[in-house]
């Protein structure tokens, strides 16, 4: 990540098709987050395309690790896909709403990225950032209230059942 990025996610995951579900999951969630929800169309077609094209590289008997990265740069969303390794280099497919390539990494592995134009007007710094309050669900909350007292008999017993247990079975 470079001075020039505003916002950063990324998810890692297996290359096996489940990951195509999960990556279009991902960009929706976080652009939704990041109040960028007319970009989510787009960005989710572009990610699977690139997911596919990954995938369609990949050894399906000895899958490797897929990063999807996104983030705010300028005035681009960029996604990004690396692989940790590949039988073959996959295709780059040709978007119509943004620009695409790839890069050979030292480490055998590939960066496939896809560069989308933020909304008219629109930098990455301008973006707000979602708000996380550190506070607990109302279920948490509800289990904290709860100060029901555990019978120490009862817990005995649990011990003294667990302590006679041997690795064979009962002893």
């Amino acid at each position: 990540m470079n001075a020039e990025t505003a916002q950063f996610d990324e998810l890692r995951l297996v290359a096996l098709p489940s990951a195509l579900n999960c990556t279009e999951l991902f960009a929706r969630f976080t652009l939704t987050e990041w109040s960028l929800r007319s970009l989510a169309e787009d960005a989710a077609h572009a990610a699977r395309q690139l997911i596919e094209a990954v995938l369609g590289s990949a050894d399906p008997q000895s899958p490797g690790f897929l990063s999807v990265r996104l983030r705010l740069h300028g005035g681009s969303l960029m996604i990004e896909i690396e692989s940790d390794r590949l039988e073959r280099a996959p295709a780059v497919p040709t978007l119509e709403y943004g620009r695409t390539d790839l890069i050979t990494l030292e480490n055998q592995g590939t960066l496939m990225w896809c560069e989308l134009p933020l909304p008219a007007g629109t930098t990455a710094s301008e973006v707000p950032l979602p708000r996380r309050e550190p506070r607990r669900s109302e279920a948490a909350a509800r289990m904290t209230d709860d100060t029901a007292e555990v019978d120490p008999r009862v817990i005995q017993r649990l011990l003294s059942g667990l302590s006679q247990l041997s690795p064979d079975g009962p002893s």
